[in-house]
Parts: structure tokens; sequence; C-alpha cells
């Protein structure tokens, strides 16, 4: 039983939200979005809410439930406030510039990683003396916007004996001892 689910995803005055032939579109300020769901689901839409309901009661429709609730709620969110992720890079020499759309690492490899980032994305740098250098990446779309920061994450994961990489803000690193003399 999907206690996720039952409850009802309350949609802003800013958000219009459209259901047709069980594909939501979800349309906001920043963006609009779209997710085709599995028949099998009701929508009831009143004035500022809605409700998911299920047809089926068996285990891969419950389970189904709770998952395109949050998928929903996620979209109407990100059209309306919009999802960010912070990456640092800890490391002697990392740097990080971005222009046009393409973000270019220099991560310590003999050439530097030119990664091409889709338009939904947003990128800020922030890079002072002193301090390690800070990816922000911003979106409406949370799912892609996961996506491209473990991309980005996965091109130097930090190491567990300097804690070298790139981490998300706030990551902590379980550091090993290494060898003693």
């Amino acid at each position: 039983m999907s206690r996720i689910g039952k409850k009802p995803i309350l949609i802003p005055k800013d958000v219009n939200l459209q259901i047709i032939n069980n594909e939501i579109f979800v349309k906001g300020f920043l963006g609009n979005l779209s997710k085709k769901i599995p028949k099998g689901f009701q929508f009831n839409l009143n004035q500022n809410q809605l409700l998911i309901i299920r047809d089926e009661e068996n285990k891969k429709s419950k389970s189904l439930h709770g998952l395109y609730h949050v998928l929903i709620k996620n979209m109407i969110i990100g059209v309306s406030k919009g999802f960010q992720k912070k990456l640092e890079l800890i490391g002697v020499g990392y740097r990080v510039s971005y222009s046009g759309d393409i973000l270019d690492l220099n991560l310590g490899f003999s050439h530097n990683i030119m990664m091409q980032l889709p338009e939904e994305i947003n990128v800020e740098i922030q890079s002072e003396k002193g301090k390690n250098p800070i990816i922000i990446l911003k979106s409406y779309d949370k799912q892609l916007l996961g996506i491209i920061a473990a991309k980005i994450r996965s091109f130097r994961v930090p190491e567990p004996y300097k804690g070298k990489g790139i981490r998300y803000f706030g990551e902590k690193v379980i550091r090993k001892a290494g060898k003693s003399a």
C-alpha cells in the first residue's frame, strides 16, 4: 500500500497541468515537462490538487503508484522553483571553465575534458583564489540534472587517501590511513 501515492499533489497557481491520454504536461515559468504514465492509473484534478488513483491492487501497480506521485511532484517543483546541485573540485591545479554550452575540466589528465551540456542545464562557476572551484548546476528537470552531475563526478571520483577529485558540495569522503613506515 503506497502511503505516498495516496497523498494529493498541490499545484501552485503559476503552474499549468494538463492530462491527455495518460500523458502529463506541466508548464511553468522555468520550462515545460511531460511524462508518459502507464495504463492503470486514474487522475482526479480538482482546483489546485491532483490525486492519483490506481485501478488494480497488484504489487507492480502499488510500487508504481508512489513512484509516479513523486515524479509528477518533482516536475511541478521543477517548473516553479527549479533544482540545483553543487560540485566541488578538490585537488592541486584542478580548474573548470564554461563557455557557450561546453564545460572544460582540467583534472590532472594529459588533456582537458570537454563536455557539451544540454540547453536545459544552467551553469555557474565559483572560483576564488585560495579556495576550491565550485560548479553550480541548475535546471527544472531533476532527473537530467542528477544524470549530468553524476557524469561530471565520474570523471574524477574522490579517492580515499588524499581526498582529491570531484565531489558533491558537503559530501564526506571516508579517508584511509595509507602506509605506515
